[in-house]
C-alpha cells in the first residue's frame, strides 16, 4: 500500500510543480513549450481521478473494519497507540487525495486560461497589425 500513497504524492508534486512554472512571471519565451507539454500530459494525468476515488474507498474500507478503541481504558496503550496512529495515517492519506485532485483541477484551469490568454494577445497582435 505505500507504493500507492508514494505514486500519489509524486503526482501531486508534479502537478504543484506545473501550476508553479505556469503561475510564475517572467518565463515568456518558456511558457509557450511548457503549455504544450502540459496539455499532452493533462489526459493521461486524469487517471489521477479514479485513482484516488480507488484510494478514498479504501480509506473508508479501513475505517469501518477497524476495531474500535473509544478510550485508553477499553484497550491496552500500544493498542490505544496503534489506533490512533491509523486515524492520523488515514487523515494524512486523505488530505492527499484531497491535494491531488484539487492541484489537478487547478492545473486544468490555469493551463486553460493560459491557452486563452495566449490566443487573446495573438488577436491582439493581429488586430495591432492590421490598423
Amino acid at each position: 500500500m505505500a507504493l500507492q500513497w508514494a505514486v500519489l504524492g509524486y503526482a501531486a508534486a508534479v502537478e504543484a510543480a506545473m501550476v508553479l512554472l505556469l503561475t510564475l512571471p517572467g518565463l515568456g519565451p518558456l511558457r509557450k513549450g511548457l503549455v504544450s507539454v502540459i496539455l499532452n500530459i493533462l489526459k493521461p494525468l486524469l487517471s489521477i481521478v479514479p485513482f484516488c476515488l480507488f484510494l478514498s474507498l479504501d480509506i473508508y474500507w479501513k475505517y469501518e473494519n477497524r476495531p474500535t478503541c473509544k478510550s485508553a481504558d477499553s484497550c491496552t496503550p500500544t493498542e490505544y497507540l496503534r489506533h490512533q496512529k491509523s486515524i492520523m495515517k488515514s487523515q494524512r492519506n486523505m488530505l492527499l487525495i484531497v491535494m491531488a485532485l484539487v492541484f489537478y483541477c487547478l492545473l486544468c484551469l490555469v493551463t486553460h486560461l493560459v491557452v486563452k490568454m495566449e490566443q487573446l494577445n495573438s488577436r491582439v497582435e493581429k488586430l495591432k497589425n492590421r490598423d
